[in-house]
């Protein structure tokens, strides 16, 4: 395997866990950042070792998804997860300062299905 994808996919799995740290001590608006940048950089090392080039200077998890074939029951969960690179960080475009916007139950969920995704994006990466 690539030392590219081996090097996503370990900061991958330890944004993952930084991000449950993170939820654990209820800063949530990190944690979903973290859950955000787990599954993107997961879905660009997935891309590479399918694909055997870069992905590109993408953010869109659904551009990821859907070029490298994962199924359609994660595209709603992407689509919610894909502005969260910026809007956890900036107040301009949170509207308000992202530590106030995020609760437990909207990032429990993002932590539950990037854990899933994941997972499966492990499994068939393992099939390559």
């Amino acid at each position: 395997m690539r030392e590219e994808v081996i090097n996503l996919v370990e900061q991958a799995k330890k944004d993952l866990e930084v991000a449950e740290k993170n939820f654990n001590l209820e800063e949530y608006y990190i944690s979903a950042f973290l859950c955000q940048q787990a599954v993107e950089k997961f879905l660009k090392a997935f891309f590479i070792a399918k694909k055997g080039k870069s992905s590109g200077p993408t953010h869109s998890l659904i551009y990821l998804a859907k070029e490298t074939g994962v199924p359609k029951n994660f595209y709603n969960f992407l689509g919610s997860l894909t502005p969260e690179f910026i809007t956890t960080r900036y107040p301009d475009v949170a509207g308000d300062a992202p530590y106030k916007l995020y609760h437990e139950d909207k990032v429990s969920i993002y932590i539950a299905k990037a854990k899933e995704l994941i997972g499966w994006l492990e499994e068939q990466m393992k099939k390559l």
